[in-house]
């Protein structure tokens, strides 16, 4: 079984606390993305957050306590038949001021308020979310 992983970062505001996720056609996500070669986990979330929102390194603040590792399986969209073991790992950032977003691969976005328990999607935002509160605690 192949191996794949991907990194990212869950933005959230302070006041009101809200946090972000991307539309895609068909469910909500995270800015994320795989890790290219020669590239640190930190550096491949930063980088996707950059390309997918238009939200730099010095916009948010990164709380280094706190990493959220996942893993499932995938199916190849070339090969259904191929199912990989995939790692997630999701660092958590705060905005430090209003960023104007600038979308590249996805539909849309929202600000979803805070109010645990949350049920978005049960694969990986809910488990993600879920880590996040008992860390908020």
């Amino acid at each position: 079984m192949s191996e794949v992983r991907s990194c990212g970062i869950i933005v959230f505001k302070r006041e009101p606390r809200e946090f972000l996720l991307m539309r895609h056609p068909n469910r909500w996500d995270l800015p994320k993305g795989h890790v290219d070669p020669g590239e640190t986990d930190l550096e491949c979330a930063l980088r996707e957050l950059r390309e997918e929102t238009g939200i730099g390194v010095a916009d948010i603040e990164l709380d280094e306590s706190f990493l959220f590792e996942h893993h499932y399986p995938v199916r190849d969209r070339s090969d259904p038949s191929c199912i990989s073991d995939k790692t997630l790992l999701i660092y958590l950032g705060w905005l430090k001021r209003d960023v104007d977003l600038v979308l590249t691969e996805h539909e849309g976005f929202a600000w979803f308020s805070w109010a645990p328990p949350h049920a978005i999607q049960a694969q990986t935002i809910d488990p993600l979310l879920a880590a996040v509160a008992e860390h908020l605690q």
